[in-house]
């Protein structure tokens, strides 16, 4: 069953060897790499999102297992939905969840598919070497190309919540998974590097339209070595925002002990929800 939707009419857009198309004749063409590109150009010409750098730093260092406390949490709370599950991952990155979730749901013996949506291409991309049986778009959380309905499960970790978009793709009683840094997350990190860092804000669990149903709060420390430092940093938004001065600092440590810290909300689409 497709799930993804035209952004230009709205329609249901359906596979074609290597084309997507709706019943208006509005085309996608799935690219090699194993994405579809469904964004709403705004006219400006600029790539969006992670670019190839920040991926590939993010890639390497979920391959290596120091947030895999987060995604074993994720794999718990999502095996508490019953049935077949379709999956849409908004802001999948380079897929790490949307893979360790589905596979997990699969190995409880439930059929899952998944669709995951990002405005980087190169993400996506890395995604599609992860698994290529996922549907993967280029497009925004704030306009998902997905049908309104469509989803038993929507997965938010550490991107932007869309909470109308979310309500809307959701099919009723639908789970939402959505994960935020906690206050000292990286903070050893920041001290590093910056000279005055400040905590971070995390947003009140609560959701108009979701009934939170699991709050967990997941908090443990890794031990990095040389390069591994570096690339915890290149694969934050913090690197891109930081003066080459201080990026070296991150660069040329030889050992640092990190606080992780997340606020991991499990909800369920409220009955009277759009």
């Amino acid at each position: 069953m497709t799930a993804l939707r035209c952004p230009v009419c709205g329609g249901t857009l359906l596979r074609q060897e290597k084309v997507f198309r709706c019943e208006k004749g509005h085309s996608f063409d799935l690219a090699r790499q194993g994405y579809v590109n469904l964004m709403v150009h705004n006219g400006s010409g600029k790539r969006h999102g992670d670019d190839k750098r920040m991926v590939s730093a993010r890639t390497a260092f979920l391959d290596k297992g120091f947030y895999d406390p987060l995604s074993r949490l994720l794999c718990e709370l999502a095996g508490k939905t019953e049935g077949d599950v379709l999956l849409a991952d908004a802001g999948c990155g380079e897929g790490k969840y949307t893979c360790d979730i589905l596979n997990a749901l699969k190995c409880s013996g439930r059929k899952a598919e998944g669709v995951g949506v990002d405005i980087s291409r190169e993400a996506l991309i890395a995604a599609a070497r992860r698994d290529r049986s996922l549907t993967l778009a280029v497009a925004s959380s704030a306009q998902l190309p997905l049908l309104s309905g469509c989803c038993d499960m929507v997965l938010n970790v550490f991107s932007p919540f869309c909470r109308e978009e979310f309500l809307r793709v959701l099919k009723p009683g639908g789970t939402l998974l959505r994960v935020w840094p906690l206050e000292q997350h990286l903070w050893e990190l920041k001290t590093l590097v910056y000279d005055e860092p400040y905590p971070n804000r995390p947003p009140e669990p609560e959701a108009e339209g979701f009934i939170l149903s699991e709050y967990r709060e997941l908090r443990y420390a890794i031990t990095l070595h040389g390069a591994e430092i570096g690339a915890l940093f290149e694969m934050t938004p913090y690197y891109y925002k930081t003066s080459r001065e201080d990026q070296r600092k991150a660069e040329e440590a030889a050992e640092l002990t990190v606080r992780l810290e997340f606020g991991v909300g499990r909800y369920t689409k409220a009955g009277d929800a759009p």
